[in-house]
């Protein structure tokens, strides 16, 4: 029988993905149950065969007492290159999943809802926050909801390092995953900058489609500085993180439903609501369908870069309680 090669070299980029994204070390239990979340399903016995073999590539070394491991600078590179046709498609396998997962409830306001978490350094923090309170004060985000994470605390899987401080944010993906809940399919088809002229959304000036796309295409944006976030929020005008999505005419009435109590709980990710079949923002919309413009829960991330603020920042991060978040305005306090 066939070895199959290119089984094993997928398994070893979904572990050294996880991997990749903690701290701290990680054993097979631990890496069985992210793998499921990824929809891989691998035993932990099988999960010590390929971390044996990793060891012996030099892409994980042994960190801890039994099988904990940690990913090493030649697995980093070996997953910034490794099966890129796989890698296709994944910002929407993302968003798909996230939005299965949540499960938020409009009516009792509890649940999980999906974040985006951006980590700075201590002394940065205070004068970050000072930054993008004129963004979420303009109603520039998914949210006006966050949550502050010290260093070495942990949010899932994530571990805070001793001089960040972790700061988490509302992801567009909350319409998305509402919507679903209340069983209205939604087709996110782009993210982009979306040029804004004296308060008033006007057009796409770039755009990623996600299912081209391996990366998240917000955070592309942002680390070109292709963005003016702070400027839209200034005085009306300039380029701020956007979606683009399509929902059925059929779904519209529901769904506005769904966007009214989603603002009430303080989660307004919606800015533009269109027509059935009509063009939005000069978007062509498909034929009985309603074009919805949501806006990046990025956009206060972006103004941080716009300012020279380091910050390292994960989209489409994970769930989180909605009541461990707080209004923006506390962490001011």
């Amino acid at each position: 029988m066939a070895f199959d090669t290119q089984g094993v070299e997928r398994k070893t980029c979904c572990i050294l993905r996880i991997l990749s994204s903690s701290m701290e070390p990680m054993g097979s239990i631990v890496i069985a149950r992210r793998l499921k979340d990824l929809g891989v399903d691998l035993g932990e016995r099988a999960i010590r065969y390929h971390l044996k073999l990793m060891d012996e590539q030099g892409l994980t070394r042994l960190a801890g007492r039994r099988d904990g491991r940690v990913i090493t600078e030649a697995g980093l590179r070996e997953l910034k290159h490794a099966m890129v046709k796989d890698k296709v498609g994944f910002a929407i396998s993302k968003i798909e999943l996230l939005a299965f997962r949540t499960t938020f409830d409009l009516d009792t306001r509890t649940g999980l809802v999906p974040v985006n978490i951006t980590l700075f350094k201590k002394q940065d923090f205070h004068r970050a926050l000072r930054l993008m309170k004129p963004i979420f004060q303009s109603r520039l985000c998914a949210g006006n909801l966050a949550m502050a994470v010290k260093g070495e605390g942990n949010l899932g899987d994530l571990i805070v390092p001793q001089d960040k401080i972790a700061l988490v944010t509302v992801c567009s993906i909350i319409v998305n995953g509402t919507l679903l809940k209340a069983g209205i399919p939604m087709d996110s088809k782009f993210a982009g900058l979306l040029q804004i002229h004296d308060n008033e959304p006007m057009r796409f000036t770039e755009l990623i489609h996600y299912d081209g796309c391996s990366l998240d295409p917000s955070e592309i944006f942002i680390k070109a500085k292709m963005t003016s976030v702070t400027g839209v929020a200034k005085n009306g005008n300039g380029n701020i993180l956007a979606n683009f999505r399509e929902i059925p005419s059929i779904c519209r009435p529901l769904a506005h439903e769904v966007i009214t109590k989603l603002a009430k709980a303080k989660l307004n990710g919606v800015l533009v609501f269109g027509n059935v079949s009509e063009p939005v923002c000069e978007i062509t919309v498909d034929l009985n369908r309603v074009g919805v413009i949501l806006i990046g829960g990025l956009n206060p991330v972006a103004a941080l870069e716009e300012s020279g603020i380091e910050v390292e920042t994960h989209g489409m991060s994970m769930l989180i309680d909605y009541e461990k978040l707080v209004d923006f305005e506390e962490l001011l306090e």
